[in-house]
């Protein structure tokens, strides 16, 4: 069921998920942005990393995991489908199916984030970097996409001093 391509609709919300990164730069906090849209294709919720509050779990796939899971049914959930503009981590993607999120579509991979922050000087991720697909096999996955990468790294760059 894994699926690694992503149509022009679904770069259409990855575009928004990279705004909402761009956001959270601007707001003093880490990019990163995701959207939930429904099976339908309604928006349902987005959010931008909230870090920068001091909590470091204040991720937005997080966020979006917790608003569905007290504001839709179980069914809805499944059909859902959780765009972000960097691939999710393991909290996150544990929160996701921990709720019965349907698939994840991200621009941006983990590998790429952890070569961008060894390249930026930045200090590592604090937890072993595993992809999405490994941590939540059998889900239906699509990302990286090459048409973000660019522009989330420059988002990184200026949040690192890259």
């Amino acid at each position: 069921m894994e699926s690694s391509s992503v149509s022009e609709t679904d770069r259409k919300h990855l575009a928004r998920c990279v705004e909402l990164a761009e956001q959270a730069v601007e707001t003093g906090n880490r990019p990163f942005g995701s959207v939930l849209v429904s099976g339908d294709g309604r928006v349902l919720q987005e959010d931008y990393n909230r870090t920068g509050s001091g909590d470091p779990t204040r991720h937005p796939e997080f966020a979006l995991a917790r608003w569905a899971a007290e504001n839709l049914a179980p069914e809805e959930r499944f059909s859902a489908t959780l765009y972000t503009s960097g691939e999710h981590c393991p909290m996150c993607a544990t929160a996701h199916a921990w709720v019965g999120l349907g698939r994840i579509v991200f621009a941006t991979s983990t590998e790429d984030l952890v070569v961008w922050l060894d390249e930026f000087g930045a200090k590592p991720l604090p937890y072993k970097p595993i992809g999405t697909r490994e941590l939540l096999p059998g889900h239906p996955i699509a990302g990286p996409d090459d048409t973000f990468r660019e522009a989330v790294k420059a988002l990184h760059g200026r949040v690192h001093g890259g």
